[in-house]
């Protein structure tokens, strides 16, 4: 770890001048540029003054920031195989995020599963083949063709049915996530 490029960075982080850390460590503004610039190393001690006056403590100073993953790709996707649908969770561990998207999956007089009534968002793209978007509640059912979306506020109950002869496709992501 680069300690004194870690110093730097939550002192500009929280709008300090070297003179104003140094005051606060009771230490030179001399001494805090030569550790931003890794020319000298602190005792644990005046470290710890440091990381306390940059408003964190020790165990968080040291501790790797990890980069957040942005791209998936196949080897990161979970296939659950059922017997009316097969749905590709292609974004792993998505219900910690505020959207949940998948692959579905259809095939002829395939159906997904029924989504509940839920404070929420979805949002569907047909990939490939033709679906009927059904609402539960009602019976009346939507036609969605290949390249058509459809934007569902989570108000009624619904799901997905293939009545066709192809197989079909849908890119289907919800907010918050129910999958």
């Amino acid at each position: 770890m680069d300690i004194g490029y870690r110093i730097k960075q939550l002192r500009t982080k929280n709008n300090l001048t070297l003179e104003e850390l140094a005051s606060r460590c009771e230490l030179t503004k001399g001494f805090l540029s030569q550790l931003e610039r890794n020319l000298t190393s602190p005792s644990i001690a005046t470290l710890q003054d440091i990381v306390e006056a940059l408003g964190t403590t020790l165990a968080k100073f040291f501790q790797e920031e990890t980069e957040e993953k942005l791209v998936f790709t196949d080897d990161d996707y979970f296939v659950d195989e059922r017997e009316e649908c097969t749905i590709h969770w292609i974004v792993p561990n998505a219900q910690k995020n505020e959207m949940e998207p998948i692959l579905l999956e259809l095939p002829t007089q395939g159906q997904s599963h029924e989504v509940a009534v839920h404070e929420g968002e979805e949002f569907g793209y047909v990939l490939s083949g033709r679906i009927k978007l059904v609402n539960l509640d009602t019976g009346k059912a939507y036609i969605v063709k290949k390249g058509q979306t459809f934007y569902v506020k989570g108000s009624f109950s619904h799901c997905l049915k293939n009545d066709s002869a192809q197989p079909a496709r849908v890119l289907w992501i919800c907010t918050p996530p129910i999958f």
